[in-house]
């Protein structure tokens, strides 16, 4: 049973530090106002931590100035460019919202069945007009390729007519 005294001395020093440890939970335990401070403290951070969270959400939803001006400005165009279209989509977008709306109790009183007619007459209407844009637009697009397939063919003609001149022009020199 005689133990090595280097032994003894690090299960001392093990024991020691272990008691030590206790001592000072057992102190922090009993000291009311740094534990009340220490608490105060945790949710102060948390508060701060969600606030700052917060602003960044925000912050990262909100556009920035140049953003909104940058699309204010292509509105602009686009309602110059197409003021039709633009119409036109107006009118489809009330139409829409105007349907999704619940009907009230005196619409159906006063308008009924006529009421009934007129929002499927209406529906036909913007259904035949969309597919009216469809086709125009189709229409557009196509022309636009058109147009560019033979302005680039009238292009490639020109350029060839071009370097062949040069060909030419350069040949007699050189022979």
């Amino acid at each position: 049973m005689d133990k090595d005294p280097g032994v003894i001395r690090a299960e001392l020093d093990q024991t020691r530090e272990r008691v030590g440890d206790e001592v000072d939970a057992i102190s922090y335990k009993t000291d009311v106002g740094a534990r009340a401070s220490d608490y105060v403290d945790d949710k102060k951070e948390a508060v701060k931590s969600k606030v700052s969270g917060a602003k960044d959400t925000v912050t990262g939803v909100v556009p920035d100035r140049r953003a909104v001006r940058r699309g204010a400005t292509r509105m602009r165009e686009t309602a110059a460019g197409n003021p039709l279209g633009l119409a036109v989509g107006g009118l489809a977008v009330g139409f829409l919202v105007g349907t999704l709306l619940p009907r009230t109790r005196v619409e159906n009183e006063q308008m009924g069945e006529m009421s009934d007619r007129l929002v499927d007459a209406a529906k036909e209407s913007t259904s035949e007009a969309v597919g009216r844009g469809k086709q125009v637009a189709q229409e557009a697009v196509g022309a636009a390729v058109d147009t560019a397939k033979e302005s680039g063919r009238e292009q490639g003609e020109e350029l060839t007519s071009a370097l062949q001149d040069r060909t030419q022009e350069q040949s007699p020199g050189a022979a």
